[in-house]
């Protein structure tokens, strides 16, 4: 068997095989430009600045995909059969399913209104992409089909599940990447067991866990609730998220109002800063490098504000944070007065005095009916005599007891951290004791 080998932190060994065609496909794939790019973007982006080890890029995410997009057919095809161009096309997906990821893609598209699923499909489509060009070498149709996985309209409808649902290849990858190269252990759930209980639904066309996956299926959920508490909402990141923004916000303003910003000339990044549109090969010409140059260059911008918050950025005296555990009714009168310390303090609350909320997160952080889409929920086999197949808050207390985290915090230089510590605490006084042990 001829085959390509990746030594991967996760999974230990990935291989692409070469002696088939579907393999011949993802190995020229991987090595598409479009996709060697994704090695030059974080997978976490900010999150480097508080766990110092999550240096891992979407190229590595994307390759952990691919391989449980393998591992997993390979396992439902012992038992159900799946058409060779649905498993080429899923496998597509599931290699390309951020290949349109731009630089810090969550900072960058709440500031400037584009979603890299966007990207992602034009650059499938594309023919002028070589991975268009790729996919379409294979089969005519395949750059439609793995368009339409990742916009999630493709049939058979369990397959598009594999690559976005709250049961995912793709969040099975990143929760026990991110754990490990976080060094936070909350992200680890028992994938084997998952992968070995996973059956497809023929008659509704839906992905389900046999009964004696459910286990697994709730220590996975569990670990998604607690890698976002303690990763993916952890204050310094979204202190880190929060300065970046306000960088941009500047920078864009600054253009609007016709001053100077000093931008690389002829640049695609320069296109972004004036919201010019981009072409698909512009886009990708982007990367983490491109944001980090121009915030360096802008560390000399005689723009008091650019200059102080690029400055704060690289050297990471980032702004403190809080969260606000009060009712209401107090919260906007103490917004309004801490608002007010920072004016009087001299920095403009615009830049200098950031809400954070859990609605600006670009995905859940739990799970429940509720807020999953049909066809995004999870269904178990309930029952081993006389099995029915339930949604899984109807089968498991654990999922009906997950509860949705609320982040409500404010971020603040932190030349006024004890002026507006001394606020809350005045204003929510039960919760001296608990910030005081954070």
């Amino acid at each position: 068997m001829s085959e390509r080998i990746y030594r991967d932190p996760v999974h230990n060994i990935i291989r692409l095989r070469t002696d088939t065609d579907e393999g011949q496909l993802m190995m020229r794939l991987v090595d598409a430009p479009e996709f060697q790019r994704l090695r030059r973007i974080k997978q976490l982006g900010l999150a480097l600045y508080t766990y110092q080890g999550a240096e891992h890029s979407r190229f590595a995410h994307s390759l952990g995909v691919l391989h449980l997009m393998t591992r997993v057919l390979n396992r439902l095809g012992e038992s159900h059969r799946i058409k060779e161009e649905d498993r080429a096309a899923a496998c597509a997906a599931a290699l390309l399913h951020d290949v349109g990821h731009g630089s810090f893609s969550h900072v960058m598209e709440k500031v400037l209104g584009f979603h890299h699923e966007g990207w992602t499909v034009r650059v499938c489509l594309s023919e002028e992409t070589e991975v268009g060009r790729l996919l379409r070498s294979f089969s005519t149709e395949l750059p439609e089909r793995v368009a339409s996985i990742i916009e999630g309209k493709f049939h058979p409808a369990a397959l598009a599940q594999l690559v976005s649902s709250q049961l995912d290849v793709d969040r099975m990858d990143y929760l026990l990447r991110d754990s490990l190269m976080t060094g936070a252990k909350y992200g680890i759930y028992d994938l084997e067991w998952i992968i070995n209980a996973l059956q497809i639904d023929e008659e509704n066309d839906r992905i389900y866990v046999a009964a004696r996956g459910l286990y697994a299926v709730e220590e996975y959920l569990q670990a998604r609730y607690y890698m976002f508490r303690q990763v993916y909402f952890h204050r310094t990141l979204r202190s880190a998220e929060a300065v970046l923004r306000s960088i941009l916000r500047r920078a864009l303003k600054l253009l609007e109002e016709g001053k100077e910003v000093w931008c690389a000339p002829g640049t695609p990044f320069e296109k972004v800063l004036r919201r010019e549109p981009l072409t698909v090969s512009e886009h990708l010409e982007m990367d983490d490098s491109d944001v980090l140059f121009h915030i360096k260059q802008w560390q000399r911008s005689s723009d008091p504000v650019l200059n102080d918050l690029s400055r704060r950025f690289t050297g990471r005296r980032l702004f403190k944070a809080i969260d606000l555990d009060m009712p209401q009714a107090e919260r906007a009168d103490f917004l309004r007065a801490a608002r007010e310390m920072v004016q009087r303090a001299g920095y403009e609350p615009e830049y200098y005095f950031i809400e954070d909320h859990a609605g600006d997160v670009p995905y859940y952080n739990y799970y429940t009916a509720e807020v999953a889409e049909p066809k995004a929920r999870i269904y178990v086999e309930d029952g081993y005599a006389r099995p029915l197949i339930r949604e899984i808050s109807e089968v498991s207390e654990a999922v009906r007891g997950l509860k949705r985290y609320q982040l409500n915090r404010v971020c603040f230089p932190p030349e006024v951290k004890e002026s507006i510590y001394n606020l809350y605490h005045n204003v929510a006084p039960e919760q001296r004791a608990v910030d005081a042990a954070r």
